[in-house]
């Protein structure tokens, strides 16, 4: 009988948790853009530098530049320098949440590119070099152009609002 008990306590104290949860929703709607930005920040932040460092077999700033001269941009020392560092400072500024709506639109576009020129030709799944990564990352950025940084932000703290 006593176990019986335990367990049916256990279950309403679960049941009553989960209602508190819903009935403060709108204060839990500050942090729930914050597990989006710290996971797509460090994506963005670990491509960046290996664009421009090299780093985690990265192809460095040369590979980057030499990759966009063979997809046929003009002026492919420019748009790959643009590439590398919009990834690079666009990671830095979404994990940070400084500046990052702009820096996520930068991000959007960068996806779009790469969605168009590399990706959509293979399929849908990552496995085939195919579109499903860029597609989340887009929405992910996509995401944050719309609604931005909320409560926990570098903007927040220092301009008291978001950019």
């Amino acid at each position: 009988l006593l176990a019986r008990i335990l367990k049916f306590h256990r279950k309403l104290f679960k049941y009553v948790s989960y209602l508190k949860l819903m009935m403060n929703w709108n204060k839990c709607k500050d942090y729930g853009l914050l597990p989006l930005r710290l996971g797509l920040g460090v994506v963005f932040l670990r491509h960046g530098a290996q664009k421009v460092f090299g780093l985690f077999g990265g192809p460095g700033l040369d590979g980057t530049i030499g990759f966009v001269s063979s997809l046929g941009f003009p002026v492919p020392a420019l748009f790959g320098i643009l590439l590398a560092f919009v990834e690079l400072l666009g990671g830095l500024s979404i994990l940070l949440g400084f500046f990052a709506r702009y820096f996520s639109l930068l991000i959007a576009i960068d996806m779009i590119l790469a969605f168009l020129l590399v990706h959509s030709k293979n399929g849908f799944f990552v496995g085939n070099n195919g579109y499903e990564l860029v597609f989340t990352l887009f929405l992910g950025a996509l995401t944050i152009v719309m609604l931005g940084t909320r409560k926990w932000s570098l903007d927040k703290a220092l301009f008291n609002k978001e950019f």
